[in-house]
């Protein structure tokens, strides 16, 4: 080391300490200053943490690594805040992650600073808002990336092992990982990179990986592929709307303010020279994005590729603007500016009434485009983040009013609404279940069951329940959601008592056959 190199290294790195601690700091404020208080949590997200009730190799709709977060949540106490902090930190994690990109690609505090602001002022902020297991997703493809370039820089087998042990992870958090897995493979074979596989370390760090997921392997074989199933009925039920046009277009939008960093960031890696030794990147996105769009995915699925690509976009501009310092500064203007401009298309800042006024401005961009294909008032996100509460509330009043509580059957018509309810009610053993997702596993049919608190969506085609008139001695309508904003909206609650009937039986027939379907 030379003499003095600590002092005239340390400021520098203090700054960068600085600013890096500032950069996670805003992010995981932002998560939560940008959301209006009018919103509750969305309707996977009360699925998702209710897993941590039902610890297992696998469920229905997700991986296991999804059930041990919830778990953890549910050990600080389930609030709001702790739901909404994880999946912020691991926006902030992925932040960190683009900053040692930056340093691996020798840039300098710009590039580090400009690749940070670049991931915040995008689509990622509003991920990371949201207790799915895409936040995480994001943050393990970036660590592939990073721990492969870390690896062919200088061949050092660590870095295979964890490469395989995040890829791994990737898999227990959410299957999407295998569609980076199948771009990547292409993209190295057919560049000097494919000498990995030469590389002894490679299949032993395979060998681990594979260790890793084998729980869930297996609970999927005892299960006969439920995850086949579910991607059957997701393509029937929601990627049938998707159009290839509009999923390229949203690569775009998701990252419209920080348009300049990505498009250098792809540009860079095909035109650069310093930068061709890493073509398996730009190879890899070209080979992923392509399978993403044979298979109609849904636009969100592809986030994971781009914050490395912003990292080279930030190093080279470093570079092209080093003595352009107005550029620069300029650069960083634009994208803050833009930014703010589009915010309330971005995140849920402002209440349905506003949103509605502006409804042209949110139909623009698309945002009011459902999963069904149709446009409505709000945009889905949205809507599926209203009325939970006052469903729970409905529901409680039903359940106060049954004595023999263990006789007692809480149904609802769908994930969310189960979810939430389980989520809200006071009475924190109420269990509601579903006919739907896993929670067509959850049923606990032990004891008779005399009572049901029916939970019926708004196109109920039966709302006298005239069906089950002949089978209980009294039915009462409790009420109905009645927030219009609401994707429940209209939802109704009724309690059915004193069944005359064997309801254990029939609702064993039906859950049989609602599995058949699945």
């Amino acid at each position: 080391m030379v003499p003095g190199s600590d002092n005239n290294n340390s400021p520098k790195l203090l700054l960068e300490n600085v600013m890096i601690l500032f950069f996670i700091a805003l992010k995981l404020i932002l998560s939560f200053v940008l959301v209006n208080p009018v919103y509750e949590l969305h309707r996977d997200e009360y699925l998702h943490l209710d897993q941590a009730n039902h610890l297992a190799a696998g469920f229905t709709s997700v991986p296991p690594l999804t059930s041990l977060l919830s778990w953890i949540i549910k050990t600080l106490g389930n609030g709001f805040f702790v739901v909404r902090f994880f999946p912020a930190l691991f926006g902030a994690l992925t932040i960190l992650l683009c900053w040692k990109i930056v340093s691996f690609l020798n840039g300098n505090l710009f590039a580090k600073c400009l690749v940070a602001v670049a991931c915040i002022c995008s689509s990622l902020l509003r991920l990371n808002t949201l207790y799915q297991p895409n936040s995480f997703d994001v943050l393990a493809w970036t660590a592939v990336f990073y721990y492969l370039l870390r690896y062919f820089d200088k061949n050092q087998s660590k870095y295979l092992y964890y490469f395989t042990i995040t890829a791994a992870l990737a898999f227990l958090n959410k299957y999407n990982i295998l569609f980076l897995i199948v771009g990547l493979l292409p993209a190295v074979l057919i560049t000097s990179k494919r000498k990995v596989f030469a590389n002894k370390h490679l299949y032993f760090a395979l060998l681990l990986g594979l260790i890793i997921i084998s729980p869930n392997v297996i609970w999927q074989i005892n299960n006969h592929f439920l995850v086949l199933k579910h991607m059957k009925l997701l393509q029937e039920t929601q990627l049938v709307h998707v159009d290839r046009i509009n999923f390229f277009i949203s690569q775009f939008l998701f990252f419209v303010s920080s348009i300049f960093v990505l498009i250098c960031g792809v540009g860079s890696l095909i035109f650069y020279k310093p930068f061709q030794k890493y073509a398996w990147i730009i190879l890899t996105y070209l080979f992923t994005i392509t399978v993403f769009s044979y298979f109609k995915a849904k636009d969100y699925y592809a986030l994971g590729l781009y914050p490395t690509l912003l990292a080279f976009g930030a190093v080279y501009l470093e570079h092209v603007l080093a003595k352009r310092h107005v550029l620069g500064t300029a650069l960083f203007v634009f994208t803050i500016g833009s930014f703010i401009y589009i915010l309330p298309l971005v995140m849920p800042i402002y209440p349905p009434e506003e949103i509605i006024a502006d409804h042209k401005r949110f139909e623009r961009v698309g945002s009011l485009r459902w999963e069904d294909g149709k446009i409505h008032e709000l945009p889905q996100d949205y809507a599926d983040m209203q009325g939970w509460k006052e469903l729970a509330r409905l529901t409680d009043i039903a359940y106060q009013k049954v004595k023999d509580k263990s006789a007692l059957l809480v149904r609802a018509d769908n994930y969310g609404q189960a979810g939430a309810i389980n989520y809200y009610s006071k009475y924190k053993n109420i269990n509601a279940v579903a006919y739907n997702a896993d929670y067509l596993y959850w049923f606990k049919m032990d004891k008779p069951i005399k009572h049901l608190i029916l939970i019926r969506e708004y196109n109920d085609t039966d709302p006298l329940r005239k069906k089950e008139q002949p089978y209980f001695g009294k039915i009462t309508k409790i009420g109905i959601v009645n927030n219009s904003y609401a994707r429940e909206y209209g939802a109704s609650v009724f309690l059915l008592e004193d069944a005359s009937i064997n309801i254990n039986d029939r609702i064993k027939s039906e859950i049989e056959e609602e599995k058949h379907d699945y």
